[in-house]
C-alpha cells in the first residue's frame, strides 16, 4: 500500500510544503474522525485532473461507511469535490450516507479536499454527548477549510496524547467549562474535585488543585489553559495532585478568526506515570550498581597491580599484570552500561578502550600497533562482557607471541557484522602459528579462557590459522540473536 507522501509526490503537483501541511493534517485527522463520527478521506488531484483518495481514517466512535480500504482510488467524476475545490466553501449530500467535502486550505491555495462521510443506516436521536462532539467538529472542520488548522509546528504523540474516548471538555471563550464528558469528569474527581465542572473556571479549578505550600508559580495545566485561549495555541500538559495524574491537550478553536473556546482532551495517565516512575527508578539502581562493580573492579586490579610491582618472579610478575588486564576489560563493561539508559551499549567504545589498553602494555615492549575497522554496533550486555573479555585475550595474545625479539608489527581487528552474526578477526604480521599447534589442546591460560567463553557464554566459534602472507589469523564468529546456542 502506497503512503501519503508518495501518493502526492508522484502522482500530483503539490510542492513538499503543501505535503507538510496534509501529513500534519492526517496526523490530527483521529480527533476529527472521531468528533464526526464519520469516515474522513483525503482527495488531492492528479497531474492527469482526476481525483485521488490518498488516505482513509475511520472512526473509532461510530460505524464506517467503507468496510474496505479506499486508499488508491481514482473515481471518474465526484460533484462534490469538484465544487469544494472550485468553490472553497463546503458541498453536503444526503442519502443513506450524509457526504461532506470540505476543502483543504493551506494559505491562498486549496491543495485537497476531505471527504467526511457519515453512515445514517444507525441514525438516531443525538445525545448531549453526541451534539457536544458534532458542534466542536464542524468547528475544526471551518478551520479546515479556512487553513488554521492542523496548528503550524504542532507535533502530536498518538501513542499517548489524550483522545476523543479518553474525556473531553468544552470551554467558553472565556475559560468556563460548558460540558464535560462522562469520562472527563471520572478523570477529574480522581484528582479531587468535588461537584460539578459544569460552569466551572478550569484553569482557576486546576490551579487550586495544584496549589502547594510556598508555591508562587502558576500550575502548568492552568497556565497550558490560558495560553490555549489567550495566544491560541495548542498546548499540552498535565495536572498532578492526590497522587492522581491527568494529562490534558488544548486546542483552540478560532473558526472565521473568531474566538470560541477551546477544546480540551483529558486522559488519566496516573498508572502510565506510576509505572514509568518505577522504571526509572529501577534503571537508575541498575547504572548505580554497575558504577560500583566498576569502582570496586577498578580496586582489585590496583591492588593486583601494587602486588605485582612486588612480585621478583617475572613469572609470577606476568601472571598478575595479565589477571590486572582481565579485571581492567569486565570494569570497562561496567563503566559504559553505568552511562547507558538501558542494558545495550555501543561496543565500539568499549573495544576502542579495550585495544587502547592492549597497546599500551605493547608499548612498554615491541613497537606495536593496535587498528580496529569496522563496527561492532550496539549489543546486549550479556554479550558484551564475554566478548570484551575475548577481544582482549586475543589481541594480548598476538602482543606478547607473535612479535618475540623486540620486532615490530601491527595487528588489524577487523569486524563485520551481518543481521545475524557478527565476525571478528584478529589479524598480525608475527611469527605466525608454532608447528604442530592446535587451538584445542593448547594448555596457554589466555585460549583456555577464549574457549570457555566463546563456546558456554558466547555461543560461537573461534579458529585459529595461518596469516597471508604470514602471521596469524584468528576467526571469531558470535550469533546476535537473543539465546542462540549460548549456555545456561
Amino acid at each position: 500500500m502506497s503512503t501519503l507522501a508518495e501518493l502526492v509526490r508522484s502522482r500530483t503537483e503539490l510542492t513538499p510544503l503543501d505535503l507538510d501541511h496534509l501529513q500534519r493534517l492526517v496526523a490530527e485527522w483521529q480527533l476529527l474522525a472521531d468528533l464526526s463520527f464519520a469516515d474522513l478521506v483525503l482527495w488531492v488531484r492528479t497531474t492527469e485532473g482526476h481525483w485521488l483518495a490518498a488516505a482513509h481514517m475511520r472512526p473509532t466512535t461510530g460505524a464506517t461507511t467503507y468496510p474496505d480500504d479506499v486508499v488508491g482510488e481514482e473515481p471518474e467524476q465526484d460533484r462534490r469535490l469538484d465544487l469544494a475545490a472550485s468553490s472553497g466553501t463546503r458541498v453536503e449530500e444526503h442519502s443513506q450516507v450524509r457526504r461532506e467535502a470540505v476543502p483543504v486550505r493551506r494559505g491562498e491555495r486549496v491543495v485537497g479536499v476531505l471527504s467526511r462521510d457519515t453512515n445514517l443506516a444507525s441514525a438516531r436521536v443525538p445525545s448531549q454527548l453526541e451534539l457536544a462532539y458534532l458542534s466542536s467538529a464542524g468547528e475544526l472542520m471551518q478551520m479546515v477549510g479556512e487553513g488554521t488548522f492542523p496548528f503550524p509546528g504542532t507535533d502530536p504523540d498518538p501513542e499517548h496524547s489524550p483522545r476523543v474516548g479518553d474525556g473531553l471538555m468544552r470551554l467558553d471563550r472565556t475559560g468556563h467549562v460548558v460540558y464535560a464528558s462522562p469520562n472527563a469528569l471520572s478523570a477529574y474527581r480522581r484528582l479531587g474535585v468535588t461537584g460539578d465542572l459544569l460552569g466551572a473556571h478550569l484553569g482557576h479549578t486546576i490551579a487550586r488543585l495544584s496549589a502547594g505550600p510556598g508555591r508562587l508559580d502558576e500550575p502548568r495545566g492552568s497556565a497550558a489553559l490560558a495560553a490555549a485561549l489567550r495566544f491560541r495555541e495548542p498546548r499540552e500538559s498535565e495536572v498532578e495532585a492526590r497522587s492522581a495524574v491527568v494529562s490534558l491537550r488544548a486546542l483552540p478553536l478560532v473558526p472565521g478568526g473568531e474566538p470560541r473556546g477551546a477544546l480540551v482532551l483529558v486522559r488519566d495517565v496516573t498508572e502510565v506515570r506510576r509505572r514509568d516512575r518505577a522504571i526509572m527508578g529501577k534503571d537508575a539502581t541498575i547504572r548505580e550498581i554497575h558504577h560500583r562493580v566498576k569502582n570496586n573492579l577498578q580496586t582489585v586490579a590496583a591492588l593486583l597491580r601494587m602486588q605485582a610491582r612486588r612480585m621478583t618472579d617475572p613469572a609470577a610478575q606476568a601472571a598478575l599484570q595479565e589477571s590486572v588486564r582481565r579485571v581492567g576489560s569486565i570494569a570497562v563493561v561496567h563503566e559504559t552500561l553505568s552511562l547507558a539508559l538501558d542494558e545495550e551499549v555501543d561496543f565500539d567504545v568499549i573495544a576502542d578502550k579495550v585495544l587502547a589498553m592492549c597497546a599500551e602494555i605493547a608499548a612498554t615492549g615491541a613497537p606495536v600497533v593496535v587498528r580496529r575497522s569496522g563496527s561492532f554496533g550496539i549489543l546486549p550486555a550479556e554479550v558484551a562482557t564475554p566478548l570484551a573479555m575475548t577481544l582482549t585475550e586475543l589481541v594480548q595474545n598476538a602482543v606478547e607471541h607473535a612479535y618475540p625479539d623486540g620486532r615490530s608489527g601491527e595487528i588489524d581487528v577487523l569486524v563485520t557484522r551481518h543481521e545475524e552474526r557478527l565476525d571478528v578477526d584478529v589479524v598480525d604480521d608475527g611469527a605466525g602459528l608454532p608447528e604442530g599447534f592446535d587451538l584445542q589442546t593448547s594448555t596457554r591460560l589466555g585460549l583456555q579462557i577464549v574457549r570457555t567463553l566463546v563456546a558456554g557464554e558466547l555461543g560461537g566459534s573461534l579458529a585459529l590459522e595461518a596469516g597471508e602472507p604470514r602471521g596469524t589469523r584468528a576467526v571469531l564468529s558470535v550469533p546476535l540473536s537473543p539465546g542462540s546456542g549460548r549456555g545456561a
